[in-house]
């Protein structure tokens, strides 16, 4: 009993314990925030990136593609079909997208994706990534009428407008129109130097032969084409990275390039040896924005059909096309890895490579793990600082009580009993220190946003830039184990930091205690 008394009389009137609990407190605390933080960081782009890309994936080695994708399907339902949920063709390709803006064309390298509008969304999360409602829930190519997402639907209420997307569809590609129709007007005027009054509406002259009919016109003027449309007609569809179509201001505003319903040109190699280039236009039908600025900035998708056609990858006698890969999505419960080591053995590794999504992405997860380690430890660092404090306060409370520790002995006190007293005080530290940063780091997670957004205020800066993220609150995931683990080896260290003054008072002998008092 007289071992716990000491220690509450010790943790209540010594300052010198204040300043091992508030050590042991702020290295927990911090712990507990950079884990949360580091933890919704990973989840959240772990989730994006399996998000973007199927379980599985079936790559064909050869750019060229390989024919007959329903024969491999079939293969790879017959190899692993109870664990199938779903499988789509693709045909991925280097390109370069260009577009006009403020009469200037702005070029950039991109991935060309061919995909299958009514199956690239079973096998991944590519529908909720697009900026029209109807779009998410079946995805076209056919350019919408209007509808499109005037504030980022997956930014919730911090998500700053994008007033230019109001206007965005078959709005804004009627105008375009109209604004190309009149410059092509003032252009014809000025290549003819007729003077604008004796133009009719519709660019002709008015004083062209005072109506009189040439005879020979059929001879002379050919049967023309239908001439496109811009105003009623589009291109083959596309959807393009937002990255690629606009910039994101200081303020966190989202500036348009270009809005679906503008034209753009995709230019890529065609395949066969040697490969040409193909170029052809395209109409922008919505905007990718998985938050993934790798992604974001660089894949255009169209359609697979259209793809294949363009790179000279149909077989003209059966009209069947060529694949690049296969996406193929799992059902749950089932492992990865073993399917994936199952399909390996099925296809030929020299032709064919199949890969999970971790696979695809290892060297970014290892990387991302890596740094959370090495945080870890250099934090953990923080505490067994505060250990050696408790160390060396334990061994000053061991001198300056030499006279009391003689006192106890003489009295019967046993050197066990002496030791437990400066473990159960390092207990006691580290129980205080641990539970007041416990608390305080749960409420910090809980609050960091709003944190952020004081500090950014303070500062003038802002805490958590979204221009940089692509994201607009600071993820957190509060993982109980790893809080668990972080209280526990905060209280260790401060008991293992206490062991060697305890041994050092119990093996004390009182008569040399008290021989000088």
């Amino acid at each position: 009993m007289y071992k716990l008394l000491l220690c509450w009389r010790y943790l209540r009137t010594r300052y010198i314990a204040l300043a091992s609990i508030i050590s042991v407190m702020l290295g927990v605390a911090t712990m507990i925030v950079v884990n949360s933080v580091m933890s919704g960081f990973a989840t959240e782009m772990q989730n994006r990136i399996h998000g973007i890309l199927s379980d599985l994936v079936l790559e064909v080695r050869s750019l060229d593609g390989m024919a007959d994708a329903e024969w491999h399907m079939e293969q790879i339902r017959r190899v692993a079909g109870e664990a199938i949920a779903g499988m789509t063709p693709t045909v991925v390709v280097p390109a370069m997208l260009s577009f006009r803006h403020a009469d200037q064309w702005i070029t950039r390298q991109v991935q060309l994706i061919g995909i299958d509008e009514k199956t690239q969304s079973q096998v991944s999360d590519f529908g909720k990534y697009l900026q029209h409602p109807e779009n998410r829930r079946a995805m076209s190519f056919q350019l919408r009428e209007g509808g499109y997402d005037t504030r980022d639907h997956q930014g919730g209420p911090e998500a700053k407008e994008r007033p230019q997307m109001k206007r965005a569809g078959w709005e804004h590609r009627r105008a375009m129109a109209e604004i190309q129709a009149f410059n092509r007007l003032m252009a014809q005027r000025a290549a003819a130097s007729v003077p604008s009054e004796s133009l009719r509406s519709d660019g002709t002259d008015s004083s062209d032969s005072a109506g009189l009919v040439d005879p020979f016109a059929a001879v002379q003027r050919p049967q023309q084409e239908p001439v496109f449309d811009p105003a009623t007609q589009q291109h083959t569809g596309a959807v393009l990275g937002i990255v690629m179509a606009s910039f994101r201001r200081p303020t966190g505003e989202d500036s348009f390039l270009i809005l679906p319903g503008d034209d753009v040109k995709l230019t890529f190699p065609t395949a066969g040896t040697p490969p040409k280039i193909a170029t052809d236009d395209f109409t922008v039908v919505d905007f990718y924005e998985c938050k993934m600025a790798e992604y974001d900035s660089s894949f255009v998708f169209v359609p697979i059909r259209k793809l294949q056609e363009l790179r000279g990858m149909i077989d003209p006698a059966t009209g069947m096309g060529m694949f690049k890969s296969i996406q193929i999505k799992l059902k749950p419960g089932f492992d990865g890895d073993a399917i994936r080591d199952r399909l390996a053995e099925a296809f030929p590794r020299n032709l064919y490579e199949v890969q999970t999504w971790r696979d695809r992405q290892g060297a970014l997860l290892a990387a991302v793990q890596m740094e959370t380690a090495i945080l870890n430890v250099l934090l953990f660092l923080i505490i067994a600082v505060s250990g050696f404090g408790i160390l060396a306060i334990f061994f000053m409370i061991v001198v300056e009580k030499t006279r009391d520790i003689g006192v106890l002995k003489s009295l019967g006190a046993s050197g066990a009993g002496i030791m437990g007293i400066f473990l159960s005080y390092g207990l006691s530290l580290g129980l205080v220190g641990s539970g007041v940063g416990l608390v305080l780091g749960l409420v910090f997670v809980d609050h960091i946003n709003d944190i952020a957004v004081v500090l950014g205020k303070i500062t003038g800066k802002p805490v958590f830039d979204p221009s940089i993220y692509y994201f607009y609150r600071i993820p957190t995931i509060k993982d109980p184990w790893t809080i668990t683990w972080i209280v526990f080896g905060a209280i260790a260290i401060a008991v293992l930091a206490s062991v060697l003054p305890a041994l050092r008072a119990a093996l004390l002998h009182p008569v040399e205690a008290l021989r000088y008092e």
